[in-house]
């Protein structure tokens, strides 16, 4: 059974096409949670006829019911004439104490001070957070003539899924491999899991973290069009996404009165969007920026002699100004937020810095057509994990090393927390697996301590060691960003050692320099810096005899590695001598004649460059390089450790260390 049958088969209602969502919406400006609340009604299967015959439905239903603002006056003589009238809008209510009553105001429709029943604003308090609420609405007209307000709310009720099940979605978990469940969490969110690698799957989940953790202060920056924003402002009911030149300390906390609380009292997720310094012309508060830091650190604030409590998570995405090594160099990867919080106090209270540079501006192929969870499903299950704490796993494996600050530990607890929930909500896991989630969250909160000893000297005072132990071993590994690996990582790439004296950095146990000793290479996703020739040279040098077995070498691309491999082998050898290249693969009919075809175009092409290449199939799955200088090299991957380059004009086609990597191993044996 392929993912997409097994996706239906397990969460059977719970899913739709994503492509889907594009067809219906047309000139309608709403969230994705809107539209797929509606497709959740009547295209929640498989039958294409009945998704046709939803799909319509949906269309008719926006068609006469979503407000435009362009047609309010329109909808306004709808209502005037019919009496009463069902639309879509986003709603937001507020008290007047004056008059002793609930008033709402109609985003598109352009209707204020509309009269709201105390019980509708009592079943949904979210109508008084300031930030709106989508909903379905039957409003009547009033024609009498001593009506002082003519719009009347008959009835109103907010587009979100009910009857939710956490036992039941934890149960059907089980169904899925990890590899499977994370392609369904990509679906979910509109992107196709073909498109990235695990890491990559990673960075885009990882935005997630912050509807499953309370008070989880979450940090991205990178460049624009990467869809940093998407998840904050389209995914859920429960989360808001605001200008982060628009906020006050009044519309985030509480106002002067101390009467109104502000957005962190409503919404599970506050996001800050824009959050760089060229948003507005307006200086940062420095009393806000205060505030904001009282309440990362302890889920509460104060405004005058009240103190008030809160469990919404802050996110903060912006884009980058100058490259990530440019940063390193020159500044620090903090440089494009506002100055008023470039402060060590308030960007230490930062439990995760995702590296928004890894992530692909994303095109219209990225996005997906298949079939994932109605987002506003997934919101409430990931609502609904927020009372847990998951943080257990990291104890009854791993102890984290004593120089971590109590903020550190806590950021890192967290971000575990949060992607156990995601990945494995029903809380089986491995060590191995548990050790994966385990690098990733001290990466992120090693990327934030790292910018603090530049920001702020006094943190140089107490260094933290990012490192842990496994419990049961006392083996201890440690943990480096993947920015200093790839500007700086010439020596954690040529570590060398015998197995018996490893080191341990980066998340996995390395070998200190010894030249041309047997060695253990773990190339990590998205990584740079990597080139056949820093991995191969050396060990290939002197060799006349290679044989490569690879069985996947049949696409175009595929053979464009070997073709790179070959003439890596011609650089590093003398002009006059030749080496022979014996390269082992396998194929599947359809595409062996291309592969015919390549490899004899291939043949004398790299003749004329002193390497003799010759080639057979065999149906194997080994991947390693064998020469006759004694060194014999695993590959993890085959050449094909590289991804796909993307675009006509990339310059890592001419660049070889700019390309990104595939998470793969590396070993070195002597022979």
């Amino acid at each position: 059974m392929d993912l997409q049958h097994k996706i239906i088969k397990h969460f059977e209602g719970k899913v739709v096409r994503k492509d889907l969502t594009s067809r219906v919406k047309g000139n309608a400006v709403v969230p994705t949670y809107v539209l797929e609340y509606l497709l959740g009604q009547y295209c929640a299967v498989e039958d294409p006829q009945v998704i046709e015959e939803g799909v319509e439905r949906v269309k008719k239903i926006l068609t006469e019911n979503y407000v435009h603002r362009s047609d309010a006056e329109v909808v306004k003589s709808k209502i005037r004439e019919s009496g009463t009238y069902k639309i879509i809008d986003k709603v937001n209510v507020s008290l007047n104490d004056k008059a002793n009553q609930y008033e709402a105001d109609f985003a598109n429709l352009g209707v204020k001070d509309v009269p709201v029943s105390d019980r509708i604003v009592k079943e949904n308090p979210k109508l008084l957070s300031g930030g709106g609420v989508w909903s379905i609405l039957s409003v009547g007209y009033n024609h009498s003539t001593e009506a002082n307000v003519r719009w009347e709310i008959n009835d109103l009720k907010p587009i979100q899924v009910s009857n939710v099940f956490l036992d039941e979605f934890i149960e059907a978990r089980k169904a899925f491999t990890l590899e499977e469940w994370l392609d369904v969490l990509l679906f979910s969110i509109g992107l196709n899991p073909e498109y990235f690698t695990k890491r990559g799957k990673l960075i885009q989940i990882s935005r997630l973290v912050t509807h499953v953790e309370n008070n989880y202060n979450f940090i991205e920056l990178g460049p624009k069009g990467t869809g940093k924003s998407h998840i904050f402002s389209e995914l859920s009911p429960h989360g808001v996404l605001v200008s982060g030149g628009d906020v006050s300390k009044a519309r985030l906390f509480v106002n002067n009165n101390g009467d109104k609380i502000g957005l962190v009292g409503y919404w599970d997720v506050v996001a800050l969007d824009e959050f760089e310094q060229e948003v507005g012309s307006k200086r940062a508060d420095g009393d806000l920026v205060k505030i904001m830091q009282n309440y990362m650190a302890n889920q509460s604030f104060n405004r005058g002699k009240d103190t008030y409590q809160a469990t919404a998570s802050m996110a903060f995405v912006g884009n980058t100004k100058h490259t990530v090594p440019y940063m390193l160099k020159h500044s620090h990867l903090f440089e494009s937020i506002p100055g008023a919080y470039i402060k060590g106090a308030f960007l230490d209270r930062m439990h995760f810095y995702s590296p928004g540079w890894e992530v692909k501006i994303l095109k219209e192929a990225v996005f997906s057509s298949g079939y994932g969870f109605i987002v506003d499903y997934l919101a409430e299950i990931l609502r609904s994990l927020r009372k847990y704490d998951y943080t257990g796993k990291l104890d009854q494996y791993f102890e984290l090393d004593g120089s971590l600050t109590a903020r550190d530990k806590m950021a890192i607890r967290k971000t575990f927390s949060g992607f156990v929930k995601l990945l494995y909500p029903h809380q089986e896991l491995t060590i191995e697996e548990a050790k994966e989630i385990l690098d990733f969250a001290i990466e992120g909160r090693k990327r934030v301590k790292d910018q603090l000893y530049i920001i702020d000297e006094t943190f140089k005072d107490h260094p933290a060691e990012f490192k842990y132990k496994i419990s049961t071993t006392d083996k201890e590994f440690g943990v480096e960003t993947l920015e200093k690996i790839n500007l700086f990582g010439e020596e954690v790439l040529d570590a060398t050692a015998p197995a018996e004296q490893s080191t341990a950095t980066n998340g996995h146990e390395v070998e200190p320099a010894i030249a041309l000793q047997p060695k253990h290479i773990s190339i990590r996703d998205n990584q740079t810096g990597i080139s056949y020739k820093r991995l191969f040279a050396d060990y290939l040098k002197g060799a006349t005899e290679i044989t490569l077995t690879d069985p996947y070498i049949r696409l175009p691309y595929q053979f464009k590695n070997l073709l790179e491999f070959c003439v890596m082998l011609a650089q590093n050898k003398a002009p006059e001598d030749e080496v022979k290249l014996h390269v082992i693969t396998w194929n599947v009919n359809d595409r062996m004649p291309d592969s015919e075809l390549s490899f004899q175009e291939l043949i004398p092409a790299v003749a004329d460059l002193g390497v003799k290449l010759t080639y057979e199939y065999q149906n194997l799955h080994d991947r390693n390089i064998l020469a006759n200088n004694g060194w014999r090299i695993q590959l993890g991957r085959g050449l094909d450790i590289f991804e796909p380059r993307d675009g006509k004009y990339d310059p890592a086609e001419y660049y070889p260390e700019r390309r990104s990597c595939k998470n793969c191993e590396v070993i070195y044996m002597q022979t």
